[in-house]
C-alpha cells in the first residue's frame, strides 16, 4: 500500500486552503470599507445581521461540496445529486423571499431579535442585495466538489481568485461612486463574488462535467444511488448546517438582549471574520480528508499527523494577534476599528484563540464520518454545540452580565469544544477498527 507523504497531502490541501482562505479575507476587507463609511457602528452591526441571516438560509446547501465529494462517481450519481441540489437551490431561494415580506420580517427582527431600528432597516435593505447568494453558493459548491473528487483542486481555487476580484471591484464600485450605506456596500460585495465564481466553475467544471455525462470517468464497482439514498446520506449533513449555522443569528439574539448590545454587534463580524481566517485553512482540511483517507482509512496516520501540525500552526497564527501589538495593527489600523471597539473586540479574541485548532480535528472527525456513511453523529455533535452556546450565553450574558461580545465567544468556544469531544467519541470505534485492520 503507498503511503500518502506529508508533501503529497499539502499539495492536495494547498488550493482547497487558498480556497477558504481566500474566502475568510472577504470579511475583513468588507469590515475595514465599513468602518471607513458613514455612520460605522450601526453599518457594521447591520452588516453582521445580514450575513447571520444569510448564511442560516443558505444552511441546507453548504454541504453540497462534500456531498459531491464523496457520492459523484459515475454519471447517474452526477445527474441525480444535480437534480437534487437544483431542488435545495430553489428551495433557500424561496426561504430568503419569505423572509423579505415585511410582515415576516418586521416580527422577526424586531420582537425576536431584538435588533436595534436603524440596524433593522439597513439589515432589510441589505438582504435584497444578497437574494442571489443562496443559489449561487449551492450551485457553484456542487460543482466544486465535482472538481475535487476528480483531483482538480487547482481549478476551485482559481474560482475563489475571480470571486474576490469581482468582490473586490464591486465594493469599490459601491465606496467610491455609489451613494448608498456601507451595509448595503458589504451586501453587494457578497453577492457579486459568489454570483461570478458560480459562472466560472459551471465554465472550469465544464470538461469534468460532459467526461463524466459520457461515462468516461465512471468509477469500477460505484453502486447505483437512488434520491432516496442520497437524501439520507444528505439530510444529517444539511440539518447538520442548519442547526450549526443558526449559531450565528442565535448570538446575534443574545447580544441584541445583552450589556452593550451595538458595539457587540458592531465588533462580531470584525472578531469573527478574523478567527474565521484562521478556522477557514482547517474547514478546507474535511473535504482533503475525505478524497485521501481511503476506503478503509489505510491513510489515517498521514493525515493524523497532518491535523496535528496544522491545528497548531493555524491556532499560533491566532494567538499572535490576540496576545501582542498586532492586534492594534489590525483592529485600528486594518480593521479602522475606533480604539474603544477596538478594547471591546481584544477579550473575545483572546478567549478563542484555540478555535482554529479544534476545526482542524472538527474537519477530520466529520471526515470519517461521512466517508463511513454515518453522518447522524454529525448532525447530534451540532445539536450539542448549538445547546452548549445557548446555556453557556445564558449564563455568562444575562447571568453575570458579561459584555455581549465577550459571552458570544465563550459561549461559540465552549460549544465547540462539546462538539469535538462528543465526535471524538463516535470515531474512536471507527478508527480502532481501522488501526486493527492495519496490524493484521
Amino acid at each position: 500500500m503507498t503511503r500518502h507523504s506529508q508533501r503529497s497531502i499539502l499539495f492536495f490541501w494547498a488550493p482547497l486552503a487558498a480556497t477558504w482562505v481566500m474566502m475568510a479575507s472577504e470579511g475583513p476587507f468588507l469590515a475595514a470599507m465599513i468602518a471607513r463609511l458613514p455612520e460605522p457602528t450601526f453599518n457594521l452591526a447591520a452588516h453582521g445581521v445580514t450575513f447571520a441571516l444569510a448564511i442560516l438560509i443558505e444552511a441546507p446547501v453548504i454541504m453540497l461540496m462534500s456531498a459531491a465529494t464523496s457520492v459523484v462517481k459515475d454519471r447517474t450519481s452526477f445527474l441525480k445529486l444535480r437534480n437534487f441540489s437544483r431542488g435545495l437551490c430553489l428551495g433557500t431561494t424561496g426561504v430568503l423571499l419569505i423572509v423579505l415580506i415585511p410582515g415576516v420580517y418586521d416580527p422577526l427582527i424586531d420582537d425576536l431579535m431584538g435588533v436595534p431600528d436603524q440596524v433593522a432597516d439597513l439589515t432589510y435593505g441589505a438582504l435584497w442585495f444578497m437574494l442571489p447568494w443562496p443559489a449561487a453558493i449551492g450551485y457553484r459548491r456542487f460543482l466544486q466538489g465535482v472538481l475535487i473528487r476528480s483531483g482538480r483542486t487547482g481549478l476551485v481555487a482559481y474560482g475563489t481568485v475571480i470571486r474576490l476580484v469581482a468582490m473586490v471591484v464591486a465594493a469599490l464600485v459601491g465606496f467610491f461612486v455609489l451613494d448608498i450605506p456601507g451595509a448595503w456596500v458589504g451586501a453587494l460585495s457578497l453577492a457579486t463574488g459568489v454570483v461570478t465564481e458560480a459562472i466560472a466553475a459551471r465554465v472550469m467544471a465544464g470538461p469534468t462535467v460532459r467526461s463524466i455525462l459520457a461515462g468516461e470517468i465512471d468509477q469500477p464497482g460505484a453502486k447505483e444511488v437512488s434520491y432516496w439514498d442520497i437524501a439520507r446520506f444528505y439530510y444529517p449533513l444539511a440539518l447538520t448546517s442548519l442547526i450549526g449555522l443558526s449559531v450565528q443569528p442565535l448570538l446575534t439574539f443574545f447580544m441584541g438582549r445583552s450589556v452593550a448590545p451595538v458595539e457587540s454587534l458592531a465588533v462580531f463580524p470584525v472578531v469573527h471574520s478574523l478567527s474565521f481566517f484562521f478556522r477557514s485553512m482547517g474547514l478546507a482540511y474535511q473535504d482533503t480528508a475525505i478524497a485521501l483517507i481511503g476506503e478503509r482509512f489505510e491513510h489515517f496516520p498521514e493525515l493524523k499527523i497532518f491535523a496535528i501540525t496544522l491545528g497548531s500552526a493555524t491556532s499560533l497564527g491566532l494567538a499572535l494577534v490576540a496576545f501582542t501589538p498586532l492586534s492594534d495593527v489590525y483592529f485600528i489600523g486594518i480593521s479602522g476599528l475606533t480604539p474603544e471597539l477596538a478594547a471591546f473586540a481584544l477579550t473575545p479574541t483572546r478567549i478563542i484563540v484555540l478555535l482554529p485548532a479544534m476545526s482542524v480535528l472538527l474537519s477530520l472527525q466529520r471526515a470519517i464520518l461521512v466517508e463511513r456513511r454515518t453522518t447522524q453523529h454529525i448532525t447530534v455533535a451540532t445539536a450539542i454545540e448549538v445547546a452548549t452556546v445557548a446555556v453557556t450565553f445564558t449564563i455568562l450574558g444575562f447571568g453575570l452580565d458579561l459584555v455581549g461580545a465577550t459571552a458570544a465567544f465563550a459561549s461559540f468556544f465552549a460549544g465547540r469544544a462539546t462538539s469535538n469531544v462528543y465526535l471524538g467519541w463516535a470515531c474512536r470505534g471507527i478508527v480502532a477498527d481501522a488501526d486493527s485492520a492495519r496490524g493484521s
